[in-house]
């Protein structure tokens, strides 16, 4: 349901909905029918590229198949973004726990979706040292299947950061200057 009430403009097939949501085949067009039932969902056919294996190669094929995306006639469609886009996703303690495998953490901001701001430039900041790209990846991957939406982060190591906070650049300069929750702060920044 979040998928398609955060991704409004969205057309998603069964393997995108199956990837994007991180649920069971089985599941997933359980949930589509009981939207599609509901008339919050609809269904046209679309053309879709997939990278197949024939003869020991991978080939490049468009196919034709069911997507699905959101009524925006559903007479339920602005209560329940009501309730699921304006409550908050994840709470800040929730995110930090996550994240403390990722590193040692010395900064962790959050803005966008978490705040009800969707003006944000980022959605997650998280500065430290030694932080695993890949686990901090898979971290926001499952954040966004339970958020439904597609999360813009960024992530810096201390002394980077340090270095683009003394220059003034725009990014940094964005993200501190603009609405945003400090869940971490050990570099001791003075912003709100």
């Amino acid at each position: 349901m979040r998928l398609f009430l955060f991704n409004p403009e969205g057309l998603f097939s069964l393997e995108q909905i199956i990837d994007k949501a991180k649920i069971s085949k089985k599941d997933a067009r359980s949930e589509i029918e009981v939207l599609k039932k509901s008339g919050m969902i609809k269904v046209k056919k679309a053309v879709q590229e997939m990278r197949v294996k024939r003869r020991g190669k991978y080939v490049d094929i468009k196919k034709r198949v069911d997507s699905w995306y959101l009524n925006l006639n559903f007479e339920y469609l602005s209560p329940l973004q009501n309730l699921l886009i304006n409550t908050r996703p994840l709470r800040p303690n929730q995110i930090l726990k996550r994240l403390t495998s990722v590193g040692k953490l010395k900064l962790v901001i959050v803005s966008g979706v978490f705040i009800q701001n969707p003006d944000s430039r980022v959605d997650l900041l998280v500065v430290g040292d030694n932080l695993k790209r890949v686990a901090l990846d898979r971290i926001v991957k499952t954040m966004e299947a339970e958020i439904g939406k597609e999360l813009t982060f960024a992530s810096f190591e201390t002394i980077d950061f340090q270095y683009r906070l003394g220059m003034y650049d725009k990014l940094i300069r964005d993200i501190l200057d603009y609405p945003h929750q400090n869940l971490l702060d050990k570099l001791n920044l003075i912003v709100s």
